[in-house]
């Protein structure tokens, strides 16, 4: 019952914060439908057989955008985002070549505001939902692995004439890869790979790259704190197209390095999790930071 009120009280309070994932650039209405550095420590080190709950929220504000050189364009530009990511993840006890199996699905709420070119607008509701039913997980002493098919599913609300969409209308596949390795003394070094396969904007006809990226962790466990380095790399991979030719002479391509400082602290069956990321190297991208809260609980 304990575990069950702190629970409660922690879900209330993020109901409370209700947020959302902003839409960056690059690809159509900009961004990838993944909120990059979303992960951290242990990111490949999926949990035991089990039921866990992960919040997640972030604000995320760019006073900037970055064409294909680098170069600074849409003078008024300003881009603010909340979000507030319900996850829920069940590991079973069955095993798939060897991996433990396991499935999660996430339920995100956005609220986003975007000034440019004159144009001011703020939305809010339900994202695109992201679902995966085989969730495979590998274990030794101090190497882990995590592999599944993220799905994104095109549930958010869309309009083809507003800049500031909760949802993307389009289909998202994502393969992910994820990998820690845990030193005797401590050290934790995790990454997530994933490569992106965006279906067609029928509202559009439009039809964003496919995008790799990865967000990665270099920590220290200290007692019940972990203290660490970390963010992500986006890399857009191919060309946006729209009634089937190349959109802009470079194809619209994104690029993006953040990086910052976080810090972990576990308590009993819960874990609380606090990060800072700064954005550079940007192209075809707004430019900007990005504060994350975590909070992880084990039933």
């Amino acid at each position: 019952m304990k575990r069950l009120s702190a629970f409660a009280a922690a879900l209330l309070f993020v109901v409370l914060l209700f947020s959302a994932v902003p839409d960056s650039f690059a690809t159509e209405s900009g961004g990838g439908a993944y909120p990059l550095g979303a992960e951290d420590f242990m990111s490949g080190a999926v949990p035991p057989p089990g039921t866990y709950f992960i919040n997640y929220f972030l604000y995320y504000h760019g006073t900037k955008f970055r064409d294909g050189n680098g170069n600074r364009i849409i003078p008024d530009f300003d881009l603010k985002g909340t979000a507030n990511v319900f996850r829920f993840i069940h590991i079973t006890k069955h095993q798939i070549l060897g991996a433990n199996w396991g499935m999660h699905i996430f339920i995100p709420f956005k609220n986003t505001t975007v000034t440019m070119n004159g144009r001011h607008e703020s939305k809010a509701g339900l994202g695109d939902i992201i679902v995966d039913p085989i969730l495979l997980s590998w274990h030794s002493k101090n190497w882990h692995f995590a592999a599944g098919l993220d799905v994104y599913l095109p549930t958010g609300g869309y309009d083809k004439n507003s800049i500031a969409n909760p949802g993307r209308n389009y289909w998202t596949f994502e393969p992910v890869l994820g990998i820690t390795y845990v030193s005797d003394n401590g050290w934790d070094v995790s990454a997530k790979l994933m490569y992106d396969f965006n279906t067609k904007n029928t509202a559009t006809d439009y039809r964003s790259g496919q995008e790799f990226h990865f967000d990665y962790t270099i920590g220290k466990k200290i007692g019940a704190w972990s203290l660490g380095l970390g963010g992500y790399y986006y890399k857009q991979i191919s060309d946006d197209k729209q009634y089937g030719v190349r959109v802009a002479p470079d194809g619209n391509k994104g690029q993006v390095l953040a990086y910052g400082p976080q810090v972990k602290y576990d308590h009993k069956n819960m874990s609380f999790i606090l990060k800072y990321q700064t954005e550079t190297l940007v192209e075809n991208k707004p430019e900007g930071n990005t504060f994350w809260f975590k909070f992880v609980y084990a039933f």
